[in-house]
């Protein structure tokens, strides 16, 4: 499928908002789905319009191939997101979703200037910063350890032969994917970019989370939350307080052209 012929709503699940309301896309980490921003959803609709990614090889898409590339991905999403300068999107993405929304980030700077407010990424470092890894290379035991480390899944989850035999295989896909990325040297994007981070994440430290300010032009701003990789479950009321307060920012910074 071409970029050009992406389906919307094959892509997204919408959560409609008030006329008017801010947009917020959501990108989920590697083997998430759209719905584990239903919780934020939940919370913001229909103050804010929530637009959670739906990738293919999980959920209601379980069927169809993975992504072949984090490039590949953020082609089909940026066609399928209403981007206009008179109601800019905010990006959310967390962990491998931070990477991917950097990619759709730089397409809609390219192709509708103006039309994205604010990068938010959680849990990943910046894309020139992270460090090589080859986890999709190693076992399966190998890849549970990892997942283990997050601690974002049950115990009982991963030491089910259920979850090696139908998400495993989906879930080392996602860790290729982010593994064999390589962003262009020099990517930058124009719009601020606001970091999240857990104070115990084992992947990205706070300190870390600040390089993404060598990829902006817009400035940069950083909340870190006590927690580990998947703190913003345990944070998530924290969390979606502090994304009120960006959208919040990004409609003033719309006010005058709305």
């Amino acid at each position: 499928m071409t970029a050009e012929k992406t389906d919307p709503g094959r892509w997204l699940r919408r959560h409609p908002g008030e006329p008017g309301a801010p947009r917020l896309v959501c990108l989920p980490h590697a083997g998430g789905g759209a719905s584990s921003y239903q919780g934020w959803a939940r919370e913001l609709a229909p103050r804010v319009e929530v637009l959670a990614v739906r990738y293919p090889g999980r959920e209601d898409r379980f069927e169809e191939p993975p992504a072949p590339s984090v490039e590949a991905l953020a082609d089909e999403i940026a066609a399928a997101l209403p981007v206009s300068r008179e109601r800019p999107l905010v990006l959310f993405g967390h962990s491998m979703g931070a990477a991917v929304a950097f990619e759709v980030a730089r397409r809609i700077e390219r192709d509708c200037p103006g039309g994205l407010a604010r990068l938010c990424v959680s849990g990943r470092p910046a894309p020139h910063a992270a460090p090589p890894s080859a986890v999709h290379l190693l076992s399966d035991d190998a890849i549970v350890e990892d997942l283990r480390a997050m601690d974002g899944t049950s115990r009982d989850i991963l030491d089910s032969a259920d979850f090696r035999s139908l998400f495993l295989p989906g879930i080392r896909a996602d860790y290729r994917l982010i593994e064999t990325y390589r962003p262009d040297p020099g990517a930058r994007i124009s719009a601020p970019v606001s970091t999240f981070c857990g104070t115990d994440d084992p992947h990205v430290s706070p300190g870390e989370m600040l390089r993404w300010g060598e990829v902006t032009d817009g400035g940069l701003s950083s909340r870190v939350f006590s927690g580990g990789h998947f703190y913003l479950h345990e944070r998530l009321s924290e969390v979606i307080g502090e994304v009120t307060g960006v959208l919040g920012l990004a409609r003033r910074q719309d006010a005058p052209s709305a």
